[in-house]
């Protein structure tokens, strides 16, 4: 028979090794939620990043000014742009911008600006993450001319 102290002993460890079984379960779970939210977080941030440098490339554009901005001009805004706040982890994808009605338009016309780009999440994440593969993320701005 087992004496009251070496029940109690038995009952913890039998505990410890309940919440350990109940921690190697959850962990998971956990872990795809976290990474989940990261990865959702950032498409969210480029998502924007790249909003913002389409109306930066568009209001470059559409501003009153002689000569008027060519193409290259407006398109090199919106990369410069791009290049310093979007979140790429290194990726080789680079984002592109059109001007699909060109630039130099006369008063009242509209200027548009896209920017398409290929979101890849982190690769180690990619294993648990619920995004996977890579997203595409579209931004559009269209302005008039001054």
């Amino acid at each position: 028979m087992h004496s009251e102290g070496e029940t109690n002993d038995m009952k913890r460890r039998n505990q410890k090794g309940a919440v350990a079984v109940e921690f190697a379960l959850v962990l998971p779970v956990l872990l795809i939620l976290v990474f989940g939210i990261i990865e959702f977080s950032l498409v969210l941030y480029d998502q924007a990043i790249m909003t913002n440098a389409s109306r930066e490339a568009a209001r470059a554009g559409v501003v009153l000014s002689s000569p008027k901005p060519t193409v290259a001009q407006i398109q090199t805004v919106a990369t410069n742009y791009l290049s310093n706040y979007l979140v790429t982890f290194g990726s080789s994808t680079t984002p592109t911008v059109t001007v699909p009605n060109g630039a130099g338009g006369s008063f009242g016309t509209p200027l548009t600006v896209n920017i398409a780009y290929t979101f890849t999440g982190l690769s180690f994440v990619s294993m648990i993450s619920p995004l996977t593969g890579s997203l595409a993320l579209n931004a559009t701005t269209t302005m008039n001319n001054e």
